[in-house]
């Protein structure tokens, strides 16, 4: 039951990964910036404590006594995070939703999974993985054998992205579900998206101490009940403060740059309208993790978690992408070779997932 119920959270914060882009689309005469940093509010600096106070018990006297260096390290996993943040919604914004997120979230898996067991290869530590201890043991072959599949996949998914641009062009037709589609840049900053999006679960790790605190804080008046299913939402505020200074800054930079400043009171736009629609996004964005550190407190393993968490957001964006008719008037060629990428990804995560969990 457990398991089952790992599962469903992360499923549920799979879904809110994976939608939180559509409600921006309906938002009307805003530059991209001045929506993204509305949105990015609520997900970064509103919605974050508000779910702290109303789960956790005292969280600011929890971040007041954890040691300092704990607490920069997660801001600094939360800046880096939130450049991959930043420009993950670019690339959703040039590719599409269900191409960009399925390269993202496909580069996310590879590098969350490996970039920590290399560092530990250099600092060693005690109880965790280094990655000479992944290439002599089973289940971390098993997760290198996934992460080379995905990137395969990642390799199919561009090849369908440069496929689509050709059958749009030779056809004198535009992404009717994308007016500002554009493959080169669009891939360029879904790599770097990709690498620096892992950084969240960095950050998770970083912050642990913060976790465990709240944890035996809840247990303590919950005997004999499991673990604590909100014990990283404190951890959140450190990271997503990160996400917030990166975010910030640069909109701010673009709303001065492109004079867009006015965007936030132009009343020639349906201003209530593109606030509540901003909103909307960048709260139910927040649900992602808030569902995730549920979903991870049932099955207990970070990694697997991550990796269950990136395949259903890269189905659901994928589910989207059919709904919102991203790839209507291509070739049936270029369709299956980008289905065919997707489920490659999907085969990848979960043989990553598997190899986490016979470890």
């Amino acid at each position: 039951m457990q398991v089952i119920l790992g599962v469903i959270f992360h499923f549920t914060g799979g879904f809110a990964s994976g939608s939180f882009y559509i409600p921006y689309k309906k938002v009307k005469g805003w530059a991209w910036e001045s929506y993204w940093i509305v949105g990015g509010l609520f997900s970064w600096l509103i919605i974050p404590p508000l779910a702290a106070y109303l789960t956790i018990a005292d969280f600011p006297a929890i971040i007041a006594a954890t040691h300092g260096k704990i607490l920069l390290l997660t801001y600094f996993f939360g800046v880096l995070w939130g450049i991959g943040g930043l420009t993950y919604g670019l690339g959703v914004r040039y590719l599409g939703v269900s191409l960009g997120s399925s390269i993202i979230l496909g580069l996310c898996s590879v590098f969350g999974a490996l970039i920590p067991s290399i560092y530990y290869n250099f600092e060693p530590k005690a109880g965790k993985d280094s990655f000479s201890d992944m290439l002599n043991s089973q289940w971390g072959q098993m997760v290198l054998l996934g992460l080379l599949i995905c990137v395969l996949g990642i390799i199919i998914c561009g090849k369908a992205g440069g496929m689509k641009e050709k059958d749009l062009i030779a056809a004198g037709k535009t992404d009717p579900s994308n007016k500002e589609y554009k493959l080169g840049l669009g891939l360029i900053l879904s790599f770097v998206s990709g690498i620096l999006s892992a950084c969240f679960a960095f950050g998770i790790d970083a912050g642990k101490d913060m976790a465990h605190q709240a944890n035996e804080i809840w247990k303590s008046t919950h005997p004999n009940e499991g673990e604590f299913l909100f014990q990283n939402n404190v951890t959140y505020i450190l990271i997503l403060w990160g996400g917030l200074t990166t975010n910030l800054i640069w909109c701010m930079v673009l709303n001065f740059r492109n004079k867009t400043f006015k965007d936030y009171t132009n009343k020639n736009t349906p201003l209530l309208a593109n606030y509540a629609f901003s909103a909307l996004a960048g709260t139910t964005w927040f649900l992602q993790f808030f569902f995730y550190g549920m979903g991870e407190s049932k099955l207990g393993n970070g990694a697997s978690s991550w990796i269950l968490h990136m395949a259903f957001i890269i189905l659901v964006a994928n589910v989207w992408g059919l709904v919102l008719k991203e790839w209507t008037g291509v070739k049936r060629k270029t369709l299956t070779t980008v289905i065919l990428g997707i489920t490659i990804i999907i085969l990848s995560v979960v043989i990553v997932g598997y190899g986490n969990s016979i470890k």
